[in-house]
């Protein structure tokens, strides 16, 4: 993936940090969630990529094929989202900041604020959906893929797992300001359907990995 010049993903990890411990208020904890669910999809990739074409796991190759598109494209969305996200927050803050001394300002004010507030939702939104689908096919690799890189996957999904719930926690302390009860309603009916089921592919995940065995082959 090629990173544009001001793209996150262009920093080193050093950079990253630096300036995610800087006072500034972007990249923030939306930006570094994104960036967590890409090395999971990175290391989905990886366990993919180490089990293709292994004799011993030719049985699963359909499920190798799938998972390592499954990651490659979600570890560059994810960082495509981190910068989303960066721009998105940027926008909500100049909201923020624009001129509250008459009625119109007041006014043009609470309309950008609410605009601002439902993109600031509706991109960590983007993240835990990319991370549930991460996770379906961490899932499915489990058993099925190269046991000696079987922990790799358990970090994987644990990986999506916390970066789901940290974009989770900016959807939902965004959605009062959107300003629309029935989207705030319906958005948080669907972040805990995806909460829930990502918690549950986790400790699937944790209970195959666990077992150290192989099982059976995705159905036909």
């Amino acid at each position: 993936m090629d990173a544009q010049p001001d793209s996150l993903a262009g920093l080193t990890l050093t950079e990253f940090s630096d300036n995610l411990a800087s006072a500034e208020p972007v990249p923030g904890g939306g930006s570094a969630s994104a960036i967590a669910g890409s090395f999971a999809g990175s290391l989905l990739a990886m366990v993919a990529r180490l089990s293709v074409d292994r004799p011993k796991y030719a049985a699963y190759q359909k499920t190798h094929g799938r998972a390592l598109a499954t990651g490659e494209r979600g570890r560059t969305v994810l960082l495509e989202l981190a910068d989303s996200d960066a721009r998105a927050y940027a926008g909500f803050a100049a909201a923020r900041k624009l001129p509250k001394e008459t009625d119109a300002e007041i006014a043009a004010r609470e309309g950008a604020t609410r605009v601002a507030a439902r993109a600031s939702t509706e991109v960590p939104l983007s993240v835990v959906g990319e991370c549930a689908l991460l996770l379906d096919d961490v899932v499915a690799m489990a058993g099925r893929s190269n046991l000696n890189a079987s922990s790799d996957l358990e970090v994987a999904a644990r990986l999506a797992a916390a970066a789901a719930r940290g974009a989770a926690a900016n959807v939902l302390i965004n959605l009062p300001m959107v300003g629309d009860e029935e989207y705030a309603a319906a958005t948080t009916t669907s972040v805990s359907g995806l909460l829930d089921g990502i918690e549950r592919n986790v400790a699937m995940v944790s209970e195959i990995v666990g077992s150290g065995e192989l099982r059976e082959p995705e159905p036909e």
